[in-house]
């Protein structure tokens, strides 16, 4: 099936980062032609008459299916937060879990979101869930020490059995989590470790979120978490660490020589108030890859990608007193080529390429916070102006998802009836 976009603004995120004005048209799945008028007629035609047409957009941490207890722990200090968030979280049935990721889904897709890596347990329930939208979704099963767990049974076994389970799926990665080094001895991270070498996975885990965790792990083991990952051979160019907070210019050295992934969380760490500002501008100059997450909904408490990328910039240049740090192009890097290579995907998805997956999103070129609209200034409207209200349609895989902001994929009308219900059993619970 051919369908070609038409008459667009398309911000390439090629090498050269290219902003072109022109038609994309995708055979099936795959982009096939990018810029040129096509001057034949696609089985589907998007007219998007001066819109802007985006590659969507990689969440690299969450935890999707926690939407549905938004509102639940807002507003305490930390330890009472975790307190809180572990009881609700606890107590979860698989009908919770299914429309919280549900939900969780169509708040990304309507943000222009169209891949994300998640961290939780029960990933065989959210994974289905995940198809039913039409989302991208990179699955870490969450693997802890069996002593702090209240998975059934052995949660690296699990973790096997998710990805034998859902390794053949299109649009489900399975990936191996680790919770963090609090709950994490070394014979559980280098397993999971080795387990996610072995079949060519993300690793994705929490690291140095809080000072506490740092101080603890420091008196525990002598070492800060970064350093003793690299110690026992965690760190790798598989590896995408969630927060990187509270790092040393040693440890963010260590995370670059090892070739991995971070996952900035800005409006999280902020709202908990963990304190701490992830040293942005150095892990590019070390050659970290930097990446956007948002964390879950009892940490943000929204899935929206654009608000989240205005507000690292915003940060890292209050943080640094320099208003030229992190700039409109690397916010927008940040948020979609980079964080397509944070879960591994880097050749096949975060650019509008012939040859790669059509994942692709329509910004509404007459919303007036996108105007004037300008070769010139399309890279920072994106950053700074834009909004997930000014998203139209999305594409996964070539897969329509939402179109003209209708979501086709997914009930959503019982969703959100549900959502309600599900959010005042937890708390009953």
């Amino acid at each position: 099936m051919i369908k070609v976009i038409r008459d667009a603004w398309i911000v390439t995120q090629n090498s050269s980062r290219d902003v072109i004005w022109g038609d994309v048209v995708i055979d099936n799945e795959t982009i096939v032609s990018v810029g040129p008028k096509y001057n034949g007629t696609g089985d589907k035609e998007i007219q998007a008459s001066g819109d802007i047409v985006m590659p969507g957009m990689v969440n690299t941490h969450t935890h999707v299916a926690m939407t549905v207890m938004k509102g639940a722990a807002d507003d305490m200090q930390f330890p009472d937060f975790l307190n809180t968030v572990f009881k609700v979280d606890s107590d979860r049935t698989d009908k919770d879990l299914d429309i919280g990721t549900r939900l969780g889904c169509m708040e990304m897709i309507t943000g222009g979101t169209t891949t994300f890596l998640d961290l939780y347990y029960s990933e065989d329930v959210i994974a289905k869930a995940v198809k039913d939208s039409g989302m991208r979704g990179v699955l870490s099963w969450c693997v802890l020490d069996e002593e702090f767990t209240t998975q059934k049974g052995n949660p690296l076994k699990n973790c096997k059995e998710f990805r034998s389970r859902f390794k053949k799926e299109r649009k489900i990665i399975p990936s191996a989590g680790l919770q963090g080094v609090y709950v994490c001895n070394e014979e559980t991270c280098v397993s999971t470790k080795e387990f996610a070498d072995k079949e060519d996975m993300i690793l994705h885990l929490h690291l140095s979120e809080t000072r506490g965790e740092v101080n603890d792990h420091k008196k525990k083991t002598g070492k800060r978490p970064a350093e003793w990952l690299d110690s026992i051979g965690v760190l790798g160019k598989n590896t995408t660490a969630a927060h990187s907070a509270w790092l040393t210019m040693n440890e963010v050295r260590l995370m670059g020589k090892a070739g991995m992934s971070v996952a900035m969380c800005p409006v999280s760490n902020m709202k908990l108030a963990t304190g701490g500002v992830a040293p942005v501008p150095q892990f590019m100059n070390e050659g970290v890859n930097v990446s956007i997450g948002t964390d879950g909904s009892t940490t943000n408490n929204s899935l929206d990608m654009f608000s989240e990328m205005k507000i690292l910039g915003l940060l890292q240049k209050s943080h640094n007193w320099d208003a030229s740090v992190t700039t409109a192009q690397q916010l927008l890097d940040f948020a979609t080529i980079n964080g397509a290579k944070a879960v591994g995907l880097g050749n096949r998805i975060g650019s509008i390429e012939k040859g790669k997956l059509a994942d692709i999103v329509i910004l509404n070129g007459k919303a007036p916070n996108l105007r004037p609209l300008v070769p010139e200034n399309i890279i920072s409207n994106i950053a700074y102006s834009s909004s997930s209200l000014n998203v139209r349609t999305v594409m996964c895989q070539g897969d329509i998802v939402m179109e003209n902001g209708e979501i086709l994929t997914l009930d959503t009308e019982n969703i959100l009836n549900e959502a309600e219900d599900t959010w005042a059993s937890l708390c009953r619970r």
